[in-house]
Order: structure tokens, then C-alpha cells, then sequence
């Protein structure tokens, strides 16, 4: 055979090496690919999957990082919450008005006796022409007598007198006292205010009514030889139940009373102003700035967020569990392919 061989290779030269070409060619053909499955392509695979896988681990450590942010702002709008609802904010608003309603000036006198009461506009008050002598009584006025509340044993005379209500011509009442005699060191007539004269002429009880405004609101004292002006401000406070309770603020100044009258007296005049201070009602109010609506909302928001977060997590773990294992499915099949 091998005699045979070397005469056919010897005859057909030509044919020989063309065939040990083809037998190369399919040689190189069949280990280039070999090659390249071997070295290039596993490789370029290898660093994308590894760049993902990455990519994959920053991203869920981001969202876990958001995922705690989250849980913070739960703790920390939960306490805001908490805290505001123990401790509100005062809110004070101003309401301005023309005219007020009337509001009660109830004196107490003791033996001192009214003389004269006017209304005036424009903080325009005339001379006085006969001091110390009675004069004309131009307010609605109101008498009546009831027992001290406090003590419930003393009766208490108070003058009940409509106070002023156009605040826009600066309307005031002026009011003069005589008292001829007292046997203290300093002569005083004490005065309380309340919010509605109405409300006082229209109560069926008159005396349970002044018993609790005296319960209620402050009183005040003006001196006698002295001209004492008072400006009111009204405050309206509404509490936590709902109920609204109205107090009075007041300036007041004293100029001396320089007593002309041609004798020598003995007595003491009294003279008092009251006129508004300014057009405003003065409400007072406490407001818990924390609105749960808003809490809700914003709770509802970081939860959603929270179930976000989660949900993408857990798909950002199953795609890292599946590329890793198509990963090893394809490094198996290589391995198999070049053994």
C-alpha cells in the first residue's frame, strides 16, 4: 500500500498539495471558531454581566438606603404630629367694624350721685358750665340691686349705664359724679364693664346676670378730682370646646381737674370718659398647626414609596439570581463545547 501511495503522489503531484490546501483550510475553518467561542466572546460576556451585577448591587443598596430614609420621616412625622397636638400655636386675628355693640358700663357709686351723662362725637367734649351741679342725664341708664356673689350675704347697688358705639365718629360718653362727703382717705368709684347692654336689658334676671358678670370680668376704679379717660379694646377668646368668652382691654389716662367754682368746697366731682380705642375685635384663638389630613397623605406617600422600594429590591435580587445563573448555564455549555 505504501508503494502504491508514493506512486500516486508521485504522478499527482499537483492534486496532492491541492488537497493538503483544502485539508488546512478546513483545519483553520474548524479552530478559529473554537478560538473565539474560547477567549473572545465568554470574555466580552463575562464583563457585562459583571457591570450589571454591579450596577444591580448600588441600585438596591441606594433604594435600602431610601427605604431607611423613609422610615425615618414615618418616626419623625408621627412625633412632630404628637407634639404639636400638646402644644398649640395662638393665633390672634382682627376684625374691624363701624359700629360695636353697646357695651354695659355698670358703676358702683356708693353715695356718690350721677349728675349729668352725655353722649359726644369726635372726642369734642364742651366746658362744663355748672360743676357739681345736676345736669342732664342724655344716657340710657338702668338701676338695679343684687346680692354679692362672692360673699352672697352683701347687697350691691350698681348704675348700669349703655356705653358708646359709633366707632367711626369717635363717639364717647362723659360722666360726672358728686360725692359730698366720705370718711376715707381716698374717694373712688369703682366701674365694670361687660360686652352687651342688650343682653342686660333683655335678660329676664337682671340680678343672675350682673352676678356673673362680675364672676366673670374685672373691675376698675377712677378717682375723684380728676378727669379720667378710658379707651376700650375688645378681646374675644374662643376655647378649646367652642365657647367664647369677650374681656375688655383698656388705656387709660388722668388729668387733673382744676376746680374753678368760687367756694370752697368740700365735696368731690368725678368725671370719666370711654370711647373705643380703635375699629378692630381682637379674636384669640389656639390652633393646633398639625392637620392630620396632611399627615395621612404624607404617610401614605413614604408607605407607597416603602412598597416601591421593596418590590424593586426583590425584582432587582431575582434578576441578579437569574443572570448569575444564565451565567453558569452558558460557562457550563463553553466548558462542554471545548471538552
Amino acid at each position: 500500500q505504501l508503494s502504491e501511495d508514493v506512486e500516486r503522489i508521485s504522478e499527482n503531484p499537483t492534486d496532492e498539495r491541492e488537497g493538503e490546501m483544502e485539508v488546512h483550510e478546513d483545519a483553520s475553518s474548524v479552530i478559529l471558531p473554537d478560538s473565539e467561542l474560547g477567549t473572545t466572546a465568554p470574555s466580552l460576556r463575562f464583563s457585562k454581566t459583571c457591570l450589571k451585577n454591579v450596577f444591580s448591587v448600588i441600585l438596591l443598596f441606594i433604594y435600602l438606603l431610601l427605604m431607611a430614609v423613609a422610615v425615618f420621616l414615618v418616626y419623625q412625622t408621627i412625633s412632630d404630629f404628637r407634639e404639636k397636638l400638646k402644644h398649640p400655636v395662638m393665633s390672634v386675628s382682627y376684625k374691624e367694624v363701624s359700629l360695636y355693640d353697646a357695651p354695659g358700663i355698670a358703676f358702683y357709686p356708693g353715695k356718690a350721685r350721677l349728675l349729668s351723662c352725655k353722649h359726644h362725637y369726635y372726642d369734642h367734649i364742651p366746658p362744663l358750665i355748672n360743676p357739681g351741679q345736676p345736669g342732664d342725664i342724655e344716657c340710657t341708664t338702668q338701676r338695679i340691686n343684687y346680692t354679692d356673689p362672692f360673699t352672697n350675704e352683701t347687697m350691691k347697688y350698681a348704675l348700669v349705664v349703655q356705653g358708646p358705639r359709633d366707632v367711626k365718629k369717635k363717639e364717647l360718653v362723659f360722666l360726672q359724679f358728686h360725692l359730698n362727703g366720705t370718711d376715707q382717705d381716698f374717694s373712688a368709684i369703682d366701674y365694670l364693664l361687660f360686652s352687651s347692654f342688650q343682653e342686660f336689658i333683655n335678660s329676664p334676671e337682671k340680678a343672675e346676670f350682673m352676678k356673673d358678670c362680675e364672676s366673670s370680668y374685672s373691675s376698675w376704679k377712677f378717682s375723684g378730682g380728676f378727669r379720667t379717660w378710658v379707651k376700650m379694646s375688645l378681646v374675644k377668646t374662643k376655647e378649646e370646646d367652642g365657647s367664647e368668652t369677650v374681656e375688655f382691654k383698656q388705656e387709660t389716662s388722668v388729668v387733673n381737674y382744676i376746680d374753678q367754682r368760687t367756694k370752697p368746697r368740700s365735696d368731690q366731682l368725678f368725671f370719666v370718659v370711654f370711647e373705643w380705642k380703635d375699629p378692630f375685635i381682637q379674636t384669640v384663638q389656639d390652633i393646633i398647626t398639625a392637620n392630620p389630613w396632611n399627615m395621612i397623605a404624607l404617610l401614605c406617600g413614604i408607605f407607597l414609596a416603602l412598597f416601591k422600594a421593596a418590590d424593586f429590591a426583590k425584582l432587582s435580587v431575582k434578576w441578579m439570581i437569574k443572570i448569575r445563573k444564565r451565567h453558569l448555564k452558558r460557562s457550563r455549555q463553553v466548558m462542554n463545547h471545548i471538552n
